[in-house]
């Protein structure tokens, strides 16, 4: 079960406010249905076969590639898919899925926190009765962020109420960093029990399951952890690379956009409100991982 957070989430966690101040809450709405994230946004207009034939190929790693989420791994009997060499259109992954979300308003950072978070949006998380967080202790925040695209993008987390408004901080600094992401969405119940196909990356906070290859919660599971970029940033430990396509990402030299590093502007984000990031344990490492307790 951890795959598919840290695929999706197996991803963590800025800011010039729409709302009078980046942190303060705004009446919420239900957001329309989430819309497939597998197609990537485009502002183009259908070209002319003059402009087609003179159009310049797209930049590496700029476009999905068209099987992105269908090839299912062999299980390699823990739960995981096996892990492969990373295909070449994903070496250099750059490109943005559609949004979930209507955009919020306004042309730069934005935020809206709605706590508790609505029904509407706890019926379409991993949340159920059992977890260890009570429905009524998760907030449903809402940032605009940067996409790969460098266009302004609209997603959404659920988080503890406790670590809704320092969150927004965070991603007021990513903002002003100009860190891009993939996508940023809750995870959705029917992705927990998923195939792996090891390619992968959401950003994402709460997903009620267990900590890897265990059995008790995961920080995930209390709304108290982030995953960024999962792709550019995997899980590593022994044998192990979740998502399991991204082996090359692993070369922590490359200077790619989407990469986290070693007190960079992420790391100094997460930081200031308290949160370690999983680059710094020695056991493993969970490059896309920021939590508040370290776990």
């Amino acid at each position: 079960m951890r795959r598919t957070a840290i695929l999706l989430a197996t991803a963590t966690l800025l800011l010039a406010a729409c709302a009078p101040s980046g942190d303060d809450a705004a009446p919420a709405t239900e957001p329309e249905p989430p819309r497939s994230s597998q197609s990537p946004q485009s502002s183009e207009s259908p070209q002319s076969p003059r402009s087609s034939e003179s159009a310049q190929p797209p930049e590496p790693g700029s476009t999905p590639p068209p099987w992105l989420g269908t090839r299912v791994l062999p299980d390699r009997g823990d739960g995981f898919g096996e892990v492969r060499a990373t295909p070449p259109a994903l070496r250099e992954r750059a490109f943005t899925v559609a949004d979930t979300l209507p955009p919020l308003p306004g042309g730069g950072f934005a935020a809206r926190v709605a706590d508790p978070a609505p029904t509407g949006v706890l019926d379409r998380s991993t949340w159920a009765p059992g977890c260890p967080v009570a429905a009524d202790d998760l907030a449903w925040v809402r940032v605009t962020f940067r996409g790969f695209d460098g266009e302004r993008h609209t997603g959404e987390l659920l988080l503890a109420s406790e670590w809704a408004r320092p969150m927004v901080r965070v991603f007021r600094a990513l903002w002003d960093a100009d860190f891009p992401l993939e996508e940023l969405r809750i995870t959705r119940p029917a992705e927990l029990d998923a195939p792996p196909t090891g390619d992968g990356n959401n950003s994402g906070a709460f997903v009620c399951r267990p900590v890897t290859g265990g059995t008790s919660y995961s920080e995930h599971a209390y709304g108290r952890a982030i995953d960024l970029n999962p792709f550019q940033n995997p899980y590593e430990r022994d044998d192990l690379v979740v998502p399991e396509l991204a082996s090359a990402w692993l070369d922590r030299d490359r200077d790619l956009p989407g990469m986290i590093r070693p007190g960079d502007a992420v790391v100094r984000a997460f930081a200031r409100i308290g949160w370690q990031w999983g680059g710094d344990y020695t056991s493993l490492k969970d490059y896309q991982h920021f939590s508040s307790t370290g776990g």
